[in-house]
């Protein structure tokens, strides 16, 4: 007796009308060219091989044109896969600038528009499988561009006349590799289907859909600009893949909450092409489509970020397989989860579910070809009203910049850090945004700005985008009933890029024309490079400790062998105040040479001094660092070594089962990101009922063990330096040992084999979590207010109050420390008001306690950060508090 319904195995892709028996001329068919049906069992392309595919179609085809766009962070091109009509290939210049004009020019006249319209296509953007382990949208995509190329369907024929197509085939190349080699590594063997050791990037993995605010990586800008300053789509959307065990594909709308700044005829828009998903999907014989369901839309940073700048923007998400691998999903299996479906039945927001059964490769791809060609057929049936929608979007976003507050967003031009001010400027004309200076002081009220102060005018196409990240965030608080349960965010709270950065901005409120006619376009760079006339003799060039584009430098002076000097107190000369934890670059007859080429590169102005200051320095050398990273996709690690790599700090990773064997005297600095404390001891999450067993081979299930942590400890007390932040820094807050002999004893000769003898000993520290959780502490990554002691090593260049990146653990207290031990805290949240940008609960668990603190265990230092330093790369206003613990001096 048959138990289940099964999806028919026959893909939906050779049931659609029109989908030719026999290939075109000159065509390959996909089968035939990969030797294998896409979407086969077991069986997966490489990056490489989709694209080879793809230029044969391109070349043999007038209905498709590959063309290149870029290039990911490993060096692999990216294309952009273009699929129309002829005519439409022939002239997607003109039709580029009809994109052009539709989005960024309010001022049309009704002539100029009507024709714009009337001559325009839809340019409908689809990116596939960022996330390298989601490999269906990627693997289907060979299947649709051949049926796009060869359809004699009239009604597909008519939707690519109205209709661009532009596909990304692999939003992440590097990261497709990755997974595919590792893959077929393991066929055929236990670990088959298993997840890739380590992230599916250079650098970031799974986080490169949340850069898209903060545009640090390659691939992460090709995207951008394409929706952001070179085609100007009017539909995007992003395709990925989720779990195994609830809805098999997830289509607009969202589930609250939404971003407020947002019109409503976006969210509109969505809907409209999440019925029509789920009404042609249905249609195709598709189960378990769900809409309203566990996705918010109220965070920017992934790819839809476009839906900031009017486009049309939204994701997909199919249900998963192990890769390539087939799975048997028992009904009991089948749950629902998140916001939106609290029970796994038929609901409006899935008004048919899937019953269970195998769930193969070839059904993931059968949900993306079926969900591609309704996109495709809704923006073709709606071409006229979309092309009008997003010039209405463009005149209401600038009239409402004229007309309502803010108006505009004032940032001096003398900021604490400058170089801060010069990279956002530089980031905003990435994201396609207008900016200025002012050409003349101006009086608004009892605020003075001045000449060359930064202005950034709301009256803009992407109004939306330069509100949302240019103001402070406050968490739209939504419930899922009235005065119950607060629904909380997918993601994070605060993105704010002048907080974020610590630059002060000033809003713009009082009147649309207070700047009129005082400012001027600032098309380059805010600051060009002015490298000085080196004279023939001085002591040194002095960076200030203010400014991360100091620590950049410096840091390249100690990489190329050049003295480095930091002064541990404020010195003036030459009429230029040099604040504590300064550094110099020493000219001398070994790096003058080197000096003289490192000047042309600096980011900013350096003073030269011709003398030695008459204060108090101490010599930096170039540390030997280990940075550790486990093989559980650790984000985290990864944005550090990124950050490490944009900063010119060398670094060696090492893996948590190094730790045993590697002799740790051959480092400086051992760094722990944020990663969970039973992953780096046992290589496997702990939960309620014991550790979590990891399907990876051995090499890569294996945590540093007692011995490791051991070793760790006996690195600190011999002179090493930590630096461990978030959930790392559980290693060092419980019970620590320490060998015997490290302590001073030594161990009596025996013949037989002993168990090293250790000491038990706690740092003065403890994590008071789980006591603050229970008191209602919730903070869903957002910007806190933290007071900083000076002076300190640890704080040179900061200032008295910052803002720091946290999701509210760990919850620090220290005690009074005693034997070789020691403890300062070098920051703390304040008493109240903590809540910079976000959003917090529970405030009291929090207040007050420290937030970063600096301990010393024999001859070691060790620092532990209760908050991200380096946040995705999206936290400069406190990277020199990582790069300060870098640089620690030696105890004394």
């Amino acid at each position: 007796m048959k138990r289940f319904l099964y999806l028919p195995i026959v893909f939906v892709l050779f049931l659609i009308p029109g989908f030719p028996g026999l290939s075109a001329p000159n065509l390959p068919t996909p089968e035939s060219h990969f030797g294998y049906t896409p979407g086969a069992d077991r069986k997966l392309m490489t990056y490489e091989e989709q694209i080879n595919y793809l230029q044969k179609l391109s070349a043999n085809s007038d209905r498709i044109l590959l063309k290149k766009e870029g290039e990911s962070p490993m060096g692999k091109p990216m294309y952009l896969c273009f699929i129309s009509s002829p005519e439409n290939i022939r002239n997607l210049n003109a039709l580029k600038e009809i994109n052009r004009k539709l989005a960024l020019e309010p001022s049309l006249s009704d002539t100029e528009r009507k024709k714009a319209i009337e001559n325009g296509r839809v340019f409908l953007l689809e990116t596939l499988s960022m996330h390298s382990n989601e490999v269906g949208p990627s693997q289907a995509f060979p299947l649709f561009a051949y049926q796009m190329a060869t359809t004699t369907d009239p009604g597909t024929l008519k939707a690519l006349k109205n209709v661009v197509l532009m596909v990304v085939p692999c939003h992440n190349p590097d990261g497709m590799d990755m997974v595919v080699n590792w893959y077929r590594k393991t066929l055929g063997t236990k670990y088959e289907g298993s997840s890739l050791p380590g992230v599916y990037h250079k650098y970031v993995g799974h986080d490169n859909n949340r850069d898209f605010v903060t545009l640090t990586q390659k691939d992460t800008r090709v995207i951008a600009r394409i929706y952001s300053t070179e085609w100007y789509p009017q539909v995007m959307v992003e395709k990925h893949q989720m779990g195994s065990s609830g809805p098999r594909f997830f289509v607009p709308e969202n589930h609250d909450p939404i971003a407020e700044n947002i019109d409503a005829g976006l969210w509109n828009w969505m809907k409209v092409f999440g019925a029509d998903l789920s009404r042609d999907m249905t249609a195709d014989g598709l189960k378990g489509v769900v809409s309203h369901w566990e996705f918010d839309n109220y965070w920017p940073g992934s790819t839809e970020t476009a839906l900031w700048k009017n486009v049309i923007s939204f994701l997909t998400e199919n249900a998963s397989c192990r890769k390539a691998t087939p799975v048997f999903v028992e009904p009991t299996e089948l749950r629902a989860w998140g916001k939106g479906l609290s029970e796994y039945k038929k609901s409006v927001n899935m008004p048919e579910p899937w019953p269970g059964g195998w769930w193969h490769l070839r059904n993931i791809v059968n949900y993306e070809l079926s969900s591609m060609r309704s996109i495709l057929n809704t923006a073709a049936a709606n071409r006229t009203a979309i092309l009008k929608f997003r010039n209405n979007m463009c005149r209401r976003e600038v009239k409402k910049g004229m007309t309502e507050p803010p108006y505009a967003y004032v940032l001096p031009a003398i900021q604490y850090d400058p170089g801060a001010l010069a990279d956002l400027v530089d980031l905003l004309h990435l994201h396609g945004i207008r900016i200025y200076r002012l050409t003349e002081d101006k009086l608004d009220g009892t605020r003075q700005y001045r000449k060359g102060d930064v202005v950034v005018p709301l009256a803009q196409p992407y109004r939306s985008f330069i509100k949302e990240v240019m103001e402070k965030q406050v968490y739209p608080v939504r419930h899922y009933t009235p005065g119950g349960k607060v629904i909380q965010p997918y993601d994070i709270t605060s993105w704010s890029l002048p907080l974020h950065r610590g630059l002060t901005s000033f809003t713009v409120t009082s009147s649309p024309d207070i700047l009129k006619g005082s400012m001027a376009e600032l098309k380059d760079a805010l600051v060009q490079n002015t490298s000085p006339a080196l004279p023939a003799k001085f002591f040194a060039l002095g960076l200030s400790a203010n400014f991360n584009d100091s620590y950049e430098a410096a840091f390249a002076a100690l990489d190329a062998g050049i003295p480095v000097l930091r002064l541990t107190a404020s010195a003036i000369q030459n009429n230029t105040t040099l604040p504590a934890g300064s550094f110099l670059l020493v000219n001398d007859a070994k790096s003058s040479k080197k000096l003289a080429e490192l000047v042309q590169s600096l980011k900013i102005s350096p003073a030269i001094l011709k003398t030695r200051p008459d204060v108090l320095t101490t010599t930096i050398t170039k540390r030997r660092i280990g940075l550790i990273e486990t093989w559980r996709h650790d984000m985290d690690a990864g944005w550090t070594r990124f950050i490490f790599d944009q900063y010119h700090i060398p670094y060696t990773v090492l893996h948590p089962a190094d730790l045993e064997k590697v002799d740790l005297k051959s480092f400086d600095v051992l760094v722990f990101p944020d990663a969970n404390k039973d992953v780096l001891l046992s290589g496997s999450y702990k939960g309620k009922s014991g550790y979590m067993p990891i399907n990876l081979p051995k090499k890569y299930r294996k945590g540093m063990g007692e011995k490791g942590k051991m070793n760790v400890i006996s690195f600190l007390n011999s002179g090493g330096i930590i630096l461990s932040w978030r959930s790392s820094t559980g290693l060092f807050t419980g019970n620590l040992k320490l060998p015997l002999e490290l302590r001073g004893h030594k161990r009596k000769k025996t013949k037989k084999k002993e168990k090293p003898k250790s000491e038990s000993f706690r740092l003065p520290v403890r994590d008071l979590s789980k006591s603050a959780r229970s008191q209602g502490l919730y903070v869903p990554g957002s910007l806190l207010k933290m007071e900083l002691i000076h002076p300190h090593p640890l704080t040179w260049g900061m200032p008295a109050e910052t803002a720091v990146f946290s999701r509210g653990t760990p919850v620090f207290r220290t005690t009074i420390p005693i034997q070789d031990m020691d403890r300062r805290v070098v920051g703390f949240y304040p008493r109240s008001h903590l809540l910079v940008s976000g959003y917090l609960e529970g405030e009291s668990a929090l207040a007050f306690h420290p937030a970063m603190i600096w301990l010393k265990k024999g001859k070691g230092q060790l620092v532990l950060y209760g908050f991200n330093p380096q946040f995705r790369a999206s936290t400069p206003g406190t990277y020199k508090l990582l790069f300060n613990g870098l640089l620690l001096p030696g105890l004394p």
